[in-house]
């Protein structure tokens, strides 16, 4: 089957259909919403080096994924509809019924929320949400409100388009490894912009402007006294937990891939010294320190790197009087995973009821991870030290040995 030439096909087709049925309120859901996911389909395909099957399933189901939205208006089952009429046309074109049913299931993927099961269909809806975590994201949102309200003739509240976005995010994760390595960074960035305006907007709304008003107090026989009622920025609170954590988690995750990286390298330099150099010795001894320094550089460099992702876990209990002085850590597995869930279900209820001991415990997880996270980042800075010098002094030695004592 001549793959290259039904794509051709099927993208004269699509873009002659859109500019034919094109509708007015499709702001969004357009012929260049189109174009944008297959490239991106393309994108990540190249990166995987799918076959040509596979990468004509993933490009065919990527030009019909929305084009229910011409046929369907924006109802939930306009990718029922472009499933169909894709397998209407790609049958005509003589495509075997399995290719056309493993197309019809990428495009039935993306269908909200995403349950992607092969690797095509975790493509397009990759490919399908790419936008969450580019520089283009704002654009396209508002584009898609705006489409919103011409196809549901409604004015769309900014704030509850917001708050619905910051959910999508928040609930959102790309099912590929390259997108998530590519995009998730950006995306998080994304949120926290929507985030930001959430708290902006909740602390100038009349609510908050309430909380912050002088009340009297009257009390028989004593004079009116004001007292002003505090006031606990609540979400800017949850916001910074949020993305401390955040934080956090990617620098561990970034600690890690350092660690791994050394680790990597240095097995393989270690191999192939003792594979191509130790055994030529006792031919070239006077090669033996440059080797040793070589050899005890890379391991102690590899050794540091171990220290650094080994993970130390606590006793897995916490006492009643570390809960009755709010000192206990419910949060972090390593302080209960030997416990009966009963104990750790009454623990938690009284971290639920008390907001001081709940925020303590944020606050006590948060400084636990940084103190993790600087004991890592502490060994990966001695392990790359040590590897930089071992490279450099080796180095010298071999230099060293082959010219003057050759």
């Amino acid at each position: 089957m001549n793959y290259q030439l039904i794509t051709e096909q099927v993208k004269q087709y699509i873009t002659s259909y859109f500019a034919v049925n094109r509708k007015k309120q499709l702001l969004y859901h357009d012929i260049h919403h189109t174009e944008s996911v297959v490239a991106a389909a393309n994108q990540i395909a190249n990166h995987y080096q799918l076959n040509e099957h596979d990468m004509f399933v993933v490009t065919a189901a990527a030009w019909f994924h929305d084009m229910g939205y011409c046929m369907a208006g924006t109802g939930t089952r306009h990718e029922q509809k472009g499933a169909e009429q894709a397998a209407n046309y790609l049958k005509e074109k003589g495509v075997d019924d399995n290719t056309i049913a493993e197309i019809k299931s990428c495009i039935l993927a993306t269908m909200m929320p995403q349950h992607p099961v092969t690797l095509p269909e975790q493509i397009l809806c990759d490919a399908d949400l790419f936008h969450l975590g580019t520089d283009d994201f704002s654009n396209h949102n508002k584009q898609m409100r705006k489409e919103y309200e011409a196809t549901h003739n409604v004015k769309m509240d900014k704030v509850k388009w917001r708050q619905g976005t910051i959910q999508l995010l928040q609930t959102h994760q790309y099912h590929t490894d390259y997108c998530r390595s590519l995009l998730n960074s950006k995306k998080q960035q994304n949120l926290e912009k929507l985030l930001e305006k959430e708290n902006a907007q909740a602390s100038t709304s009349p609510n908050a402007d309430a909380q912050q008003e002088i009340v009297a107090v009257a009390n028989p026989g004593k004079k009116d006294a004001t007292v002003k009622k505090e006031e606990r920025p609540t979400r800017g609170i949850e916001t910074m937990f949020r993305i401390a954590v955040t934080n956090h988690q990617r620098l561990s995750d970034m600690a890690d891939s350092k660690a791994n990286i050394m680790i990597s390298v240095n097995a393989i330099i270690i191999s192939l010294v003792i594979g191509l150099v130790v055994r030529h010795l006792e031919t070239t001894p006077v090669l033996l320190i440059p080797t040793l320094i070589l050899l005890a550089g890379c391991v102690s460099a590899a050794i540091f790197s171990v220290l650094a992702t080994r993970p130390k876990i606590p006793d897995g209990y916490f006492s009643k009087e570390q809960l009755t002085n709010k000192t206990a850590n419910l949060l972090f597995f390593g302080n209960f995973y030997k416990m009966d869930f009963d104990q750790y279900y009454e623990g938690m209820q009284m971290v639920m009821a008390d907001g001081e001991f709940l925020y303590a415990s944020l606050i006590r997880d948060i400084y636990s991870q940084g103190k993790v996270l600087g004991n890592k980042y502490k060994l990966l800075r001695v392990s790359y030290t040590v590897f930089m010098f071992t490279l450099i002094i080796s180095i010298l030695a071999f230099a060293v040995a082959i010219i003057f004592f050759k």
